[in-house]
């Protein structure tokens, strides 16, 4: 690999990389990764880290020392986001702010060149799902409020050549007439959005098969099992759809993102914008195939530089060949996140398994709450909304109980006042699960 062009992200290049060999590409990383470290080390909280550990970026010899440094929290960074500033003369392009999904919300700023580098990505993760120069893409994702995804979607379109519709997230009846009127060949949505807009279409007489959508690109809510297979949610996708689904992972923290290929078997890492890991919850690494914590080094990062940024995600990292012909590693499915792990009745659950077993029944709304029982084990409450008389608690905890091993507590309400409550923070993303246990 030439090494001389690591700081030009052109798709030649990233088509070339891809294609390599391991023993090519780790060279590559390696020169990234020093340069990375370094890069760090000028912020207050790696300088001490560093110091502490008697560590200097100079001194690593191979990609492998980087496991043998600490792994980053989130609690290092909601201590003082101030302290991973590179100061310098590092200036701001753009502001973001993570959705604070599990928290208060992270403040990341954009230097120009990690605007360039987030549209690399998505440039790469679209190319890899088939969109090519000249194909429309509909947007119905958050494009303001300072949300980077869609700004993400939208970047990576435009240098990849092919033509963004930027339709924003909701109302049907307007992406329809967008659908119709500029016939793009793929969406980008959340997948339960792209569901309700399916059926809205064939409600009002449109055919969702033969309107010309041949691809959807989703986003925020997981559509795979661990191996691969589509979940009821996807299932539903495709059939409504008649169309190719890919899932794409990412976070505004590390500046960073997933996509899957056309072999639909994970999403594929960039070798020149991050190293993964999959850890234990000793933060020992795991090998390939087995589930973990995902750890993100996102190489060549200059407003916000992460290390070992510890995502609280599970998932497993897949090294096999894979069909699409690029040679790189692939991040599965999430599997739950460590934050919502659950000990219930002597069973471990993640709240997204009880999403998994409910997407089956598209006319559900569901979250899940947990307390602290008297004996110090979890209490697990599954509410769901449903307008659906025949759909009762019985039911819902035989269908979980079949699945999970596990029967939970079963609330039933109308499907309104769920909603409610599941949007009530006025977030981008519907609140699905409520941790009352502190």
């Amino acid at each position: 690999m030439d090494q001389s062009n690591s700081t030009t992200f052109s798709l030649h290049e990233g088509l070339r990389l891809r294609a390599a060999e391991a023993t090519l590409v780790e060279p590559y990383q390696f020169k990234l990764l020093r340069d990375h470290l370094r890069h760090a080390a000028r912020t207050p909280f790696y300088k001490n880290i560093f110091r502490q550990i008697d560590f200097s970026p100079d001194g690593i010899s191979s990609i492998r020392d980087l496991a043998g440094l600490p792994l980053t929290n989130r609690e290092d960074i909601d201590q003082g986001q101030f302290m991973f500033d590179p100061g310098e003369t590092m200036t701001s392009a753009d502001i973001a702010l993570t959705s604070g999904t599990t928290g208060e919300a992270v403040i990341v700023p954009y230097t120009t060149r990690d605007l360039d580098r987030l549209a690399f990505n998505e440039t790469m993760g679209f190319y890899g799902a088939g969109i090519r120069r000249g194909d429309r893409v509909l947007l119905a994702v958050t494009l303001d409020r300072c949300f980077i995804a869609g700004l993400a979607y939208y970047s990576g379109l435009v240098r990849l050549g092919a033509t963004a519709i930027r339709s924003g997230p909701g109302q049907p009846a307007r992406q329809w007439n967008l659908i119709q009127k500029l016939h793009p060949r793929a969406i980008v949505g959340v997948p339960s959005f792209l569901l309700r807009l399916a059926v809205w279409g064939e409600e009002n007489g449109i055919n969702t098969r033969k309107c010309g959508i041949e691809s959807l690109i989703t986003i925020g809510e997981p559509i795979r099992s661990p191996d691969y297979s589509l979940t009821s949610l996807g299932k539903q996708l495709e059939d409504t759809w008649g169309a190719k689904i890919y899932s794409s992972y990412g976070a505004t923290e590390f500046e960073t993102a997933f996509c899957e290929c056309s072999a639909s078997c994970g999403g594929h890492v960039h070798p020149e914008l991050m190293i993964v890991e999959i850890v234990d919850d000793d933060g020992e690494l795991l090998p390939d195939g087995q589930p973990g914590e995902v750890v993100v080094t996102p190489l060549g990062v200059e407003g916000f530089p992460l290390v070992r940024f510890r995502t609280g995600d599970i998932a497993r990292l897949d090294g096999t060949p894979c069909q699409c012909g690029w040679q790189t590693k692939r991040l599965g499915p999430l599997e739950g996140r460590l934050a919502q792990r659950l000990k219930y009745k002597g069973t471990t659950l993640y709240p997204e398994m009880i999403f998994h077993v409910l997407q089956e029944y598209a006319t559900l709304a569901v979250y899940v709450e947990v307390r602290k029982a008297a004996d110090l084990s979890d209490e697990l409450t599954v509410v769901v909304g449903t307008d659906d008389q025949h759909i009762t608690k019985q039911i819902v905890e035989e269908i979980l109980q079949a699945h999970l091993r596990v029967r939970p507590k079963v609330v039933v309400k109308k499907q309104a006042e769920v909603l409610a409550v599941m949007g009530k923070d006025g977030g981008r993303k519907l609140k699905k699960f409520f941790d009352f246990r502190s």
